[in-house]
């Protein structure tokens, strides 16, 4: 690995330990993702946790809505990230939302863990979950 690779990974694993977070915790959404059609045709509640990597110095400072995030915005558009699509995978799941939240202009980075809580396995698990973390690049310049 290069010294810029060295330095970017560093870079955006030292933002990740400093950055302010907004998080949104066991929001419950009713979906159609999974391998098997039956999880597929009738659907089964997801839990979703976001993380995500802001600057709040603005909104503690003015204490203004427009300065930050809108966490009942957030949840209406996660919900409804999950809802409109279909995936076989809890990591593409997982990583698709972590790219739609990327798309949020104040978002550095974002962590998404999906989490299915009435999976049918073999042996009997409370759940079963799939935790992604995505970052916007860190350019040196």
């Amino acid at each position: 690995m290069s010294d810029i690779g060295r330095a970017e990974r560093w870079l955006a694993d030292d933002r990740g330990r400093r950055a302010d977070h907004v998080e949104i915790r066991g929001l419950r959404v009713d979906a159609h993702h999974g391998v098997h059609e039956k999880e597929r045709r009738e659907g089964q509640p997801f839990i979703v946790d976001v993380v995500l990597d802001i600057d709040t110095k603005i909104a503690a400072r003015t204490d203004q809505l427009d300065d930050t995030i809108d966490y009942t915005q957030l949840v209406v558009d996660i919900a409804e990230i999950v809802r409109s699509t279909q995936f076989n995978l809890l990591e593409a799941l997982a990583g698709h939302v972590a790219d739609q939240l990327l798309r949020i202009p104040r978002v550095a980075a974002a962590s998404v863990r999906i989490c299915k809580p009435e999976v049918e396995l073999a042996e009997p698990v409370d759940a079963v979950a799939v935790q992604v973390h995505r970052a916007r690049p860190v350019h040196i310049t």
